[in-house]
């Protein structure tokens, strides 16, 4: 990767993208690749939300009643994301491990079946595509499920990645395009009435731009004061057992609290993940550890056989109607691309091209409307 460490204030740059994560990388990629002279600055790019994410691809089987927006913007990007990942795989020769075998959304208790056979009527009102399955038809896709398991839905449609493979390989590909890192942290965004904004850095250096792009998770409120951004706290864990231990995505609702297990092509399985509004609290608890693999087990008993290999901390960038911010965001030449919520290896492609859009004059996908950062009138 190509860096620099300005000195005083530097020019040159069309665009700087304050925030390595997913969805920072994917737009400074999209954008370099256009042409444009792109700058990401993050001292450690792939380190925030994404490093914790599970990297599920699921609008289907994550919906919900209220946020049909949401689900298009979802379904959107969903449909990018083949091109995206053979983009991606092709520049890079990485291997994301993309797959595709869907989600399998499983109950417990007559209770939670009449839920799910609810939610699966909402769902095919709004043309989604899920199957209703018996405990039998569950095992026999997934057969380390629990035997008190009583049925469950089947969306096929959802897919999953691994993100940390997504971030190296979008480094490697936004370098391959020109793009340049600045390995620090910014302290503001400066944006004077006549020149184009800059990026204050931690340093006391500058990085000025013809624009910049706000992706900094849920800390673009301290760089964008009033951005209705803010911290959901997500304890989630890594464990490794035998390749094939699961096959597809596994969710379920258990004492009153999701749970889902994310297979990778390695072994490893990805457990999450709470959900606390504790500010930027950093603390893996004993407690969280203790829930997630006690809800875990209730789905899938042999779970406790496996290595826990890592527990992790994130911060999802949460906003009040859990849509993003994506366009253009107060003062003039500056951006947001930030508020994903639990969604952004999935909205990375979609918010990669409704920021490409703004920046070089396209057409700017209409789902773009959903997101508008001044809808809540800051």
């Amino acid at each position: 990767m190509s860096h620099t460490r300005p000195s005083g204030a530097q020019s040159g740059y069309d665009v700087v993208i304050v925030g390595g994560g997913v969805a920072g990388l994917a737009t400074a990629w999209r954008v370099a690749r256009r042409g444009l002279s792109a700058a990401v600055v993050d001292p450690a790019p792939g380190g925030g939300a994404t490093h914790a994410s599970a990297g599920m691809l699921a609008p289907v089987s994550e919906v919900t009643y209220t946020e049909e927006p949401l689900l298009r913007l979802g379904l959107a990007s969903l449909a990018a994301w083949p091109a995206f990942r053979a983009e991606l795989e092709d520049e890079t020769g990485a291997d994301l491990d993309y797959r595709t075998e869907g989600t399998l959304e499983v109950a417990r208790s007559a209770d939670d079946m009449a839920y799910l056979d609810d939610l699966a009527a909402f769902e095919r009102t709004l043309g989604l595509r899920v199957e209703r399955l018996t405990g039998r038809e569950c095992r026999s896709f997934e057969p380390m499920l629990a035997p008190s398991v009583r049925g469950g839905l089947l969306a096929r449609d959802d897919a999953w990645v691994n993100p940390r493979k997504v971030v190296r390989a979008l480094l490697t590909a936004f370098e391959k395009a020109g793009g340049t890192l600045v390995p620090e942290r910014a302290a503001g965004i400066d944006a004077p009435e006549t020149g184009g904004p800059s990026v204050r850095l931690e340093s006391g250096d500058a990085v000025a731009a013809g624009r910049v792009v706000v992706a900094a998770g849920s800390w673009s409120a301290s760089l964008l004061p009033g951005l209705p951004v803010r911290p959901v706290k997500g304890e989630i864990l890594r464990l490794r057992g035998p390749r094939g231990f699961l096959t597809r995505c596994v969710r379920g609702l258990v004492h009153g609290s999701p749970a889902y297990l994310v297979p990778r092509g390695d072994g490893e399985i990805t457990l999450g993940a709470t959900s606390q509004e504790l500010g930027y609290d950093m603390r893996v608890t004993a407690g969280g550890v203790y829930e997630l693999l006690r809800d875990a087990r209730e789905l899938v008993p042999g779970i406790t056989e496996l290595e826990l290999t890592e527990t992790t901390v994130g911060f999802r960038p949460g906003t009040p109607d859990n849509l993003p911010l994506i366009g253009p965001a107060g003062p003039p030449g500056v951006f947001a691309a930030t508020g994903h919520g639990r969604n952004g290896v999935l909205l990375a492609p979609i918010t990669a091209d409704i920021i490409a859009a703004f920046l070089t004059g396209d057409e700017v996908p209409p789902v773009a409307g959903f997101c508008d950062p001044g809808r809540f009138g800051q």
